[in-house]
């Protein structure tokens, strides 16, 4: 007897539901218990030397990733060492977008420290579009397409993501950032060669760090380029709709007017902002108006500074400059 066309395609359907919930993951239910954020590159230096530049270590249960590279070659290394930090046991170094304040660092961190460790920031994640074209007037303005065959000849090896991905229990790497705001983050004087031609460089690669915590999600940022608003929704979109218990790193508001840094602080007040340690391109003056704005205190919203950190339970350190 042959089987009758209603149960051939009854039984297709059923592989095709089944073979697609097997390739989707369910949503990781994880939060992370200890986390520890470590400022290791920014203008405003308590301990080390302070550049135009990120760098944060992330500590999360057991797991170390570096953040950002900084802009000088030796400035997180040598930071790192004067305050008594050894990078070399980390493999995973996340890059945020392709400026060379963020990325600097990279050659020279790996070639230094794979020499004590060879697995040492062998793995750089980064975002699709990193390595697009920047042509300038007389010369490429990306410095990533350098850095690339440096990093690789060095034994490094590039992750390029298209979207959010967890890269260990609570800890996600948010990809491009959708700019669902108008948040203009960016020079506006760029020109990136996208796979639809020349166009305005909005830095379509720039991705965040998020930490899911039992006492909601803690974001760093490099430059914030996609929008500080922009990556917090998508980070509660993707992640888990919670408050945002953090903010670390640069927002990239310095040149912000009044209206812009009203509608930024009205929209961290609303995502339940409890920390702000605005550092790098966030501007000073922007940081104490998000302080006003947004409803936060002193001792949770500080400029970021060299040395400084957040630990989950205890909050901010700023240290002597920023307190």
């Amino acid at each position: 007897m042959k089987p009758s066309p209603l149960l051939l395609c009854s039984a297709l359907a059923l592989v095709l539901v089944s073979s697609a919930r097997a390739e989707t993951p369910p949503p990781s239910q994880a939060r992370v218990k200890n986390l520890r954020v470590t400022v290791l590159s920014t203008m405003l230096a308590d301990k080390g030397v302070g550049e135009w530049g990120f760098a944060a270590l992330i500590e999360a249960d057991g797991r170390r990733i570096l953040f950002d590279t900084g802009a000088r070659p030796q400035t997180v290394l040598q930071n790192a060492q004067e305050m008594g930090i050894d990078l070399s046991d980390i493999t995973d170094v996340i890059l945020s977008h392709n400026h060379d304040d963020h990325t600097g660092g990279l050659v020279t961190l790996r070639r230094e420290l794979s020499q004590k460790n060879p697995a040492a920031l062998s793995r750089a994640h980064v975002g699709r579009g990193i390595f697009w074209s920047r042509p300038g007037k007389a010369k490429e303005n990306n410095p990533m397409l350098a850095f690339r065959s440096e990093y690789e000849a060095a034994g490094g090896a590039f992750v390029e993501h298209t979207g959010p991905v967890e890269l260990s229990p609570g800890v996600w790497l948010t990809g491009p950032v959708p700019r669902t705001h108008p948040e203009r983050n960016w020079s506006g004087k760029g020109r990136v060669q996208s796979p639809q031609g020349l166009v305005e460089d909005t830095l379509p690669e720039d991705q965040s760090l998020v930490v899911d915590t039992e006492q909601g999600l803690v974001v760093v940022t490099g430059c914030g380029h996609a929008g500080i608003i922009n990556i917090l929704e998508f980070a509660r979109k993707q992640v888990r709709s919670a408050p945002i218990h953090a903010a670390i790193g640069g927002l990239h508001l310095f040149r912000s007017d009044e209206k812009g840094l009203a509608w930024t602080g009205r929209k961290l007040r609303e995502m339940k902002l409890g920390h702000l340690m605005g550092a790098h391109c966030t501007g000073i003056e922007a940081v104490f108006r998000l302080r006003e704005l947004a409803g936060l205190q002193r001792r949770t919203c500080v400029v970021g500074a060299v040395g400084a950190s957040f630990e989950l339970g205890k909050g901010l350190e700023p240290l002597e400059l920023a307190q």
